[in-house]
């Protein structure tokens, strides 16, 4: 499954949904956030069971406000809604993949 590009109307629903979400809080001017983008890209296409999305916080200012993103690239993993994990900084990929296998068998 590719990435879903999360915005202020859809990002309620998608987290809420029985997949775990990792959500890229993102931005356009951040040099870290671009190195990641075929990072989680790779990680969108070869992970099952799993919802990738991506937050652009200059257009969803109040979605980076409300799980308080204060710097990019941070990644949150959600599970039926609430936020289980937090990775604030550009990681490899296994980092990102371990983080999601850690929370798809719980």
């Amino acid at each position: 499954m590719g990435e879903k590009n999360l915005t202020e109307k859809n990002f309620a629903e998608v987290i809420a949904g029985e997949k775990p979400v990792l959500v890229d809080f993102w931005a356009p001017w951040c040099g870290p956030c671009q190195m990641m983008t075929p990072i989680v890209k790779e990680v969108a296409k070869e992970t099952k069971g799993v919802v990738v999305g991506k937050v652009n916080i200059d257009e969803n200012p109040k979605l980076a406000e409300k799980y308080n993103v204060m710097s990019v690239p941070t990644f949150l993993m959600f599970k039926k809604g609430k936020v289980v994990d937090q990775i604030v900084e550009a990681v490899s990929k296994e980092t990102l993949i371990a983080v999601i296998k850690k929370h798809l068998d719980k």
